[in-house]
């Protein structure tokens, strides 16, 4: 893309574009037809580190370089298995993807707002708290998350990312009641985020 004078890579390993940002998908054709690239688009990224300092794992190794093993979207969205125990405090609530380094991003904060209506924030759990989500069983998380990317994690894979985040949440009547209600969950992925969040609560 690059190539393609679309933009440039940004310290973040994410394309940046002059005016989106890296808020934008990238497409392809396939073609039968050899095309010469053109002259990469030059980088404007100057002396900025924002994107690098602001990762919560320090994911990024080297400017350019993300070690995805690290990185909370990875860890909540693609990783099928444990979370390492050494990352589960410094992902705090987060239940689903970061971003935090396209946040800070200092070409995103002038980004135009996409005009599809399918791009709109969705403000249905605005008001929802960890522990209510927590309790949703596998038909209730496949409803609500119905037409969301969320729902291609599964149920399992929600509750272990809420797991962690309710381990991180400040103590409380209802977030130790949350945990200890999926204490005996069929998973032994779930039980063992579980048990790691009831430890950080008692001790």
């Amino acid at each position: 893309a690059a190539q393609t004078k679309l933009g440039w890579r940004g310290k973040h390993t994410l394309l940046l574009n002059r005016e989106a940002g890296s808020y934008f998908f990238l497409g392809e054709i396939y073609l039968g037809l050899p095309l010469a690239p053109d002259e990469p688009a030059s980088a404007h990224c100057g002396t900025c580190t924002a994107c690098l300092e602001a990762c919560p794992t320090g994911a990024f190794v080297a400017p350019y370089v993300l070690d995805a093993r690290r990185c909370i979207s990875y860890l909540t969205i693609e990783h099928k298995g444990s979370i390492p125990v050494e990352l589960r405090p410094l992902m705090g609530n987060r239940i689903y993807g970061c971003d935090d380094c396209q946040l800070v991003c200092p070409w995103n904060r002038e980004a135009p707002h996409a005009a599809l209506p399918d791009f709109d924030p969705r403000h249905g759990l605005d008001s929802a708290t960890l522990a209510e989500l927590f309790s949703w069983d596998e038909n209730t998380f496949l409803k609500r998350m119905e037409g969301s990317s969320i729902r291609r994690i599964g149920h399992e894979r929600w509750l272990r990312n809420i797991a962690v985040a309710l381990g991180n949440a400040p103590g409380s009547p209802v977030t130790l009641a949350a945990l200890e209600s999926r204490s005996q969950h069929p998973s032994p992925l779930v039980r063992e985020h579980v048990e790691w969040a009831l430890r950080q609560h008692y001790g």
